[in-house]
């Protein structure tokens, strides 16, 4: 079965704040989709919803077919949620967390303990199994929510901010891990701040400005307006980092004015691809020692500064108050499937299930 994500015309206000105006996308089976914008553009009462914590407004939603809002217990099947935050019980270890989750999804107790230690072995955390999870550093918290997020073997994964306070060779590992992941056929719906480590891990990217789901059109258009570029030659004590500025320059046919130092780089404006690699011969046939020659900024970011420039100011995406989505339902509040489907009937005034 495709277990994919189909969004169409989603959208979700607390009182006067526009959370999430209108939102449509697809993220396919077998790819990592990266979901990009600023702070206040709506992505986390997207995952929310998605996650059948909230009830859009209006629109449709569908995991692998089914309506999280209808059929919240079935979609809980299917996904594995990982929230920004761990939310788990703190008093147990890190081993007991992921038996007690295994648990919920009806793993007999035998299979929940072999299932969590492959899984602490996977996010590098065995030697800290039966470290309380209280104790566990941001970055160990965030590898511990990965596992608890795949203790059922979900065929879709939605991951808020997965690599926040991992050190170099964690992200590393993640990104390994999430490309083997959807290599064997998951969906994985994937929000983070750091550009560069969405970069090397997505195949598609769902970028988001004040609520809302910017065309592929527009999206075209950002990427592919002026660009600027690192260009660096071969360290040399004797000149400075100016003179250096003025030669590439000279060799551009520009003026000093138009190129600009940052460091020990010379940071120089292209229109497209086909004249970077113009300019680039231009620098190689005037003697200079290129030694790197690359945007500045990956095709995500410049993507995304494009798109942030023509926006208006951000509507908070987590207001403050009793209506926010934070208080209706906190990160890791996410539970397996239910016994019966959460309605409205379910849910306390504040928006959380009593």
């Amino acid at each position: 079965m495709d277990a994919g994500i189909d969004v169409a015309g989603v959208k979700r206000s607390f009182g006067a704040v526009h959370a999430v105006q209108q939102v449509t996308f697809t993220a396919l089976p077998g790819r990592v989709t990266g979901l990009v914008g600023p702070n206040g553009s709506g992505k986390t009462t997207l995952m929310l919803m998605l996650a059948s914590l909230l009830r859009p407004d209006e629109g449709e939603m569908r995991i692998g077919g089914i309506d999280p809002v209808s059929d919240p217990a079935g979609a809980r099947r299917l996904l594995g949620w990982m929230p920004d935050s761990l939310g788990a019980w703190p008093s147990l270890t890190s081993r007991e967390v992921l038996v007690a989750t295994a648990q919920l999804y009806d793993l007999s107790r035998e299979d929940a303990r072999a299932r969590a230690d492959h899984l602490l072995e996977l996010v590098d955390l065995g030697a800290l199994a039966a470290s309380p999870a209280r104790v566990l550093s941001r970055g160990q918290k965030q590898r511990l929510a990965l596992a608890r997020a795949l203790v059922h073997g979900p065929r879709v994964l939605l991951l808020d901010e997965p690599a926040s306070g991992l050190d170099p060779q964690a992200r590393i590992a993640l990104r390994v891990l999430l490309r083997r992941l959807a290599g064997e056929g998951r969906t994985i719906l994937i929000s983070s701040h750091v550009l560069s480590e969405l970069e090397e891990v997505v195949d598609d990217a769902v970028f988001m400005v004040d609520g809302r789901t910017v065309g592929t059109d527009r999206v075209a258009a950002a990427a592919t307006r002026v660009r600027v570029w690192r260009v660096r030659v071969a360290a040399d004590l004797a000149r400075s980092t100016e003179s250096v500025r003025g030669d590439i320059a000279a060799a551009l046919g520009r003026t000093a004015e138009e190129v600009r130092v940052d460091r020990r780089d010379v940071l120089v404006p292209f229109s497209d691809e086909a004249a970077a690699v113009a300019g680039l011969r231009s620098l190689v046939s005037a003697g200079l020692p290129i030694v790197e020659f690359a945007p500045a900024v990956g095709d995500l970011e410049h993507a995304f500064l494009d798109l942030r420039a023509e926006a208006s100011p951000p509507t908070p995406d987590l207001p403050d108050g009793p209506a926010g989505p934070r208080d209706a339902s906190p990160p890791g509040s996410w539970a397996p499937p239910a016994a019966h489907p959460v309605t409205d009937a379910d849910r306390t005034d504040d928006g959380s299930t009593s």
